[in-house]
C-alpha cells in the first residue's frame, strides 16, 4: 500500500485551501482532507456491488460528529443520531452537481462520505465538504474525470466576498450564494438573499466561476500525482436497427399520446404505446434472448420519446400540454380554507397544488439547534410534505425525505428576508406546505402559498414572495426557456431553474444544470423570464389578499409586548417568582421577561391580555401624590391599615384617616383584612419608601389638587406612618427599599 502522503493547496479569498491525501482513510478508494484554516473535512469515496438497475445508485452522507466544535451532544444519550438538516442539506450539496457527471452505464453501489473533524466557525464546513468529495472521486479508482468546484459569494456592505466567515453568513450578508460547477460550466446554484437584483446575481455567478476554476486545477493536480488508474466501463448504447424499426411502426401513435394536456391521461397513453413497442419488438417471451431484446426495445422506446418530446419543444416551440414557452398554467388561489389553523392558504397552479398552513406560537416554543453551526435557535421555519398520493401513487410515509427537507429550507429562505424580527413580531412562526397534487415546481407552490398563509394569519410581511420554475431544453444551437415548467419537461429537460422573491427582487435561488453549454446569455434570459412570471404572480396573489390582516385568528395567542425599566424586573418577579407566577395564574396567562426590560404577555386571548398589561403597567408606574387606588387590606395594626396598591406595593392608611369624622378606637373596628377600599395617595417618600394614603371620599381629600393634597396631614397622626414597598421584615413588617425600589429575586425559571 503507498504510504506516501501527498498536499496541494491554492489561495482562495487569502486563505489557504488545500487538499491531502495519503495519510488517513487509506482503504477507502479515494480519502482526502479538504482544509481551510482550522476546519478539516475528510471525504471518501468508495465504490461496491454491481447492482442490475436503470439508475446511479449513489449515496452520499455527511456524518456530522459534535466533537468538531467542541460540543458534546444534547440528546438523552449524549451520541449523534440521524442526519441533522444542515448535513442532510449539505449532502444535497453535495450529490446534486456530482451525479451528473458520473459516466452512462455506471452501475456499481457508489458511496461518498463526509466526516467534518474540525469545524473552527470562520470557515463553514459545506464548501470543504462538496470541493472534497469531488477530489476524492478524483483520486480514486471510479471513472469520475470531471472535477467539481465550489464556493460561496456573500454581499457584506455592498460589495461581493468569496467564501464569506461563518459570523458574516449570520449577521451582515445580504447574499448567501453557493455555486458549484466544473472548468467550462456552473452545474448548480443555491442561494439566499434579501431582494438581490437579477443582473447583481449574474455578476456573483461570474465571480463565483473564476475561483471554481482554480479549485478544479488544484484537484487535477492532485489527481495527477496521486490518483489511481480508473476502471473502464462501456456506455450502453441504443441499438439503432431497433430505434428505427419503433420508429417505423410507432412514431405517430407516439407523437400523438406525447401531446395530450392533461398530465395522467398523457402517462396512460404513452403507457399504452410503450406496451404495444415492448410485445412487438421484444420477439417470443419464451424465447432465451427475449429478455435481452426487451431492454434494448426498452431502451430504445426511451430514447425516442425524448427525442420527440425534446425537438418539439426545442425547435417547433411547443410544450406538451400545448402552452407558449412564456405561459404560466391557470392558477386558483383560496385563502382562510382551514378555519381553526392561525392562517391557511392553497395555491394551485395547473396540476400543482400546495396547502400552506400557519401555526404561531410564543417564543419560548423555538426550535433549538444542535448543529455544528454558531445558530442556536429558530423562530420562524417551513416544513414541506410530498405524499405519494399527490402523483396517484401509494407509497411508505416514514417521514420526511432529504427532498422535502431541502424543498422545505428552499421556501423557508425564500420567505425568511420577509419575515418580521422577534422585536416587531414577539411569535414564534410554523409553516407547513402540504402538496396534494404535483406536476412540477411544488417548491414554489409552496412558496406561494406560504406567503398567502402568513398574510391569512396576520403576521406582518414585509412583502409577498412568489416562486417560479424555470426549465430549459437544447438542441444544438436550438433552445428553448420554459416558464413554469411541468413534472415531464423537468425529467425530459436540461436545467431545473427555481427563482423566488419579492417586486424588488430575489429572495432564494435554486439551480440544476445537466449539461455543460448553459451560457450566461442563457442563464440572463432565464432570470428575465422569471422576474416576468414573479410578477404576473404576485398580481394575481395581490388580487386575493393584497396585505397582511389587520387582526390575527381568533384561535392564535395574543401577545402583547412592554417596556419596563430593568431595574423594575425584580419587582415583577418578586421573590423566588411568586409575584410573576400569581399574575400568571390570575390572568391565564404567560409572562416572560428578558434583561432589557422587555415583557411578552402570552394570553388565551384579548381581554385576558389587555386586563394583566395594564395590571403590569399600574405595578410600574410610580406611586404619586395623588393617584386613586382601589386595593386590599392585607394587614392591620394598632396604628392603621395596609393597602396594596399593586402586586409588591403598599401603602398605610392611618387609623386618624379611616373613617373621617369620627374616632376609631381600634382598626379592626372599621376594616379587616381583604376588605376592599378606595384610597388616595397623600404622601410619597422615595428616600424612605413611604407611601401615606387617605380614603378616597374623605373631605380633606375629594376634589383637592395635588399640590393641595401634597400638604395634607404630613407627619404626626396626618399620613405617613411608615409603610413602604415589599413586605419582608423591617419595623412595621417592611423592608427597606433603598432608592424606593423593592429588592427581590431575579428568578425566571421560578417563574415559569
Amino acid at each position: 500500500m503507498n504510504n506516501e502522503v501527498t498536499r496541494v493547496s491554492v489561495p482562495i479569498a487569502g486563505t489557504e485551501f488545500s487538499f491531502e491525501t495519503g495519510k488517513l482513510a487509506k482503504q477507502a478508494s479515494g480519502a482526502v482532507v479538504v482544509r481551510a484554516g482550522d476546519t478539516m473535512v475528510l471525504c471518501t469515496a468508495t465504490a461496491g456491488n454491481l447492482r442490475e438497475v436503470d439508475f446511479l445508485p449513489l449515496t452520499v452522507d455527511v456524518e456530522e460528529r459534535m466533537y468538531a466544535a467542541g460540543k458534546i451532544p444534547g440528546s438523552f444519550f449524549k451520541r449523534e443520531g440521524r442526519a441533522g438538516e444542515k448535513a442532510t442539506l449539505t449532502a444535497r450539496l453535495i450529490d446534486r452537481p456530482i451525479r451528473p457527471l458520473f459516466p452512462k452505464g455506471w452501475r456499481f453501489e457508489t458511496q461518498l462520505v463526509a466526516l467534518p473533524v474540525s469545524v473552527d466557525h470562520v470557515h463553514p464546513y459545506d464548501i470543504l465538504a462538496m470541493n472534497g468529495a469531488s477530489a476524492a472521486l478524483m483520486v480514486s479508482h471510479i471513472p469520475f474525470d470531471t472535477p467539481v468546484g465550489s464556493v460561496r459569494i456573500g454581499k457584506v456592505d455592498g460589495n461581493f466576498v468569496v467564501n464569506p466567515e461563518e459570523p458574516e453568513l449570520l449577521e451582515d450578508t445580504d447574499l448567501d450564494l453557493i455555486v458549484a460547477g466544473t472548468e467550462d460550466a456552473i452545474l448548480m446554484v443555491e442561494a439566499g438573499a434579501n431582494e438581490i437584483p437579477e443582473a447583481e446575481i449574474l455578476d456573483a455567478l461570474d465571480i463565483a466561476h473564476g475561483e471554481v476554476k482554480k479549485l478544479c486545477a488544484l484537484q487535477r493536480e492532485l489527481a495527477a500525482t496521486a490518483g489511481k488508474p480508473k476502471l473502464e466501463i462501456e456506455a450502453p448504447a441504443v441499438d439503432a436497427t431497433v430505434l428505427e424499426a419503433i420508429k417505423a411502426s410507432h412514431y405517430d401513435r407516439l407523437d400523438s399520446a406525447t401531446q395530450v394536456e392533461d398530465k395522467l391521461e398523457r402517462q396512460d397513453a404513452t403507457k399504452a404505446v410503450e406496451a404495444e413497442v415492448l410485445e412487438q419488438h421484444a420477439g417470443d417471451p419464451q424465447a432465451e434472448e427475449h429478455a435481452e431484446r426487451r431492454a434494448a426495445a426498452q431502451a430504445a422506446f426511451d430514447k425516442l420519446e425524448k427525442q420527440i418530446i425534446r425537438e418539439r419543444i426545442a425547435v417547433h416551440k411547443k410544450r406538451p400540454d400545448g402552452r407558449a414557452e412564456n405561459e404560466i398554467r391557470d392558477i386558483s388561489i383560496e385563502v382562510g380554507v382551514a378555519p381553526r389553523t392561525h392562517g391557511s392558504a392553497l395555491f394551485t397552479r395547473g396540476q400543482t397544488q400546495a396547502l400552506s398552513a400557519v401555526a404561531l406560537g410564543t417564543l419560548k416554543e423555538e426550535m433549538r439547534l444542535d448543529t455544528l453551526g454558531l445558530q442556536t435557535k429558530k423562530f420562524y421555519f417551513h416544513h414541506y410534505n410530498f405524499p405519494p398520493f399527490s402523483v396517484g401513487e401509494a407509497g411508505f410515509m416514514r417521514g420526511p425525505k432529504r427532498r422535502d427537507i431541502g424543498h422545505g429550507a428552499l421556501a423557508e429562505r425564500a420567505l425568511v428576508p420577509m419575515v418580521p424580527s422577534t422585536e416587531e413580531f414577539p411569535y414564534t412562526i410554523r409553516l407547513v406546505s402540504d402538496i396534494l397534487e404535483s406536476n412540477g415546481s411544488s417548491s414554489m407552490a409552496s412558496v406561494c402559498g406560504s406567503s398567502l398563509a402568513l398574510m391569512d394569519a396576520g403576521v406582518p410581511l414585509k412583502r409577498p414572495v412568489a416562486g417560479i420554475a424555470m426549465g430549459l431544453i437544447k438542441e444544438g444551437e436550438d433552445y428553448t426557456v420554459l416558464t413554469d415548467i411541468a413534472g415531464v419537461e423537468d425529467h425530459l429537460g436540461d436545467m431545473d431553474f427555481k427563482v423566488a422573491g419579492t417586486e424588488r427582487g430575489i429572495t432564494a435561488l435554486q439551480m440544476d444544470i445537466k449539461i455543460s453549454g448553459v451560457t450566461f446569455e442563457i442563464l440572463r434570459d432565464a432570470l428575465a423570464q422569471a422576474n416576468q412570471a414573479r410578477s404576473f404572480i404576485l398580481e394575481r396573489m395581490g388580487e386575493v389578499i393584497g396585505a397582511p390582516r389587520a387582526e390575527l385568528s381568533p384561535h392564535a395567542p395574543r401577545i402583547q409586548t412592554l417596556q419596563i425599566d430593568p431595574s423594575q424586573i425584580g419587582l415583577l418577579i418578586g421573590k423566588g417568582g411568586e409575584t410573576i407566577r400569581g399574575l400568571s395564574e390570575e390572568y391565564e396567562s404567560q409572562i416572560d421577561v428578558n434583561d432589557d426590560g422587555q415583557v411578552l404577555i402570552y394570553s388565551a386571548n384579548g381581554e385576558l391580555g389587555d386586563a394583566l398589561a395594564e395590571r403590569i403597567r399600574v405595578m410600574m408606574k410610580e406611586v404619586e401624590v395623588g393617584d386613586e387606588y382601589s386595593g386590599k387590606v392585607v394587614k392591620t395594626t394598632a396604628f392603621g391599615a395596609f393597602v396594596e396598591l399593586s402586586k409588591g406595593t403598599d401603602g398605610l392608611l392611618h387609623i386618624s384617616n379611616i373613617s373621617p369624622g369620627r374616632r376609631v378606637e381600634t382598626v379592626e373596628d372599621v376594616l379587616n383584612k381583604g376588605d376592599e377600599v378606595a384610597v388616595r395617595v397623600v404622601e410619597v417618600d422615595r428616600e424612605r419608601g413611604r407611601i401615606g394614603l387617605r380614603m378616597a371620599d374623605d373631605p380633606d381629600v375629594a376634589g383637592k389638587t395635588v399640590e393641595e393634597l401634597a400638604g395634607v396631614g404630613t407627619g404626626g397622626g396626618g399620613g405617613g406612618g411608615g409603610p413602604r414597598r415589599g413586605r419582608e421584615g423591617g419595623r412595621d413588617g417592611h423592608g427597606s427599599r433603598g432608592s424606593g425600589r423593592p429588592r427581590h429575586s431575579r428568578d425566571r425559571d421560578a417563574s415559569r
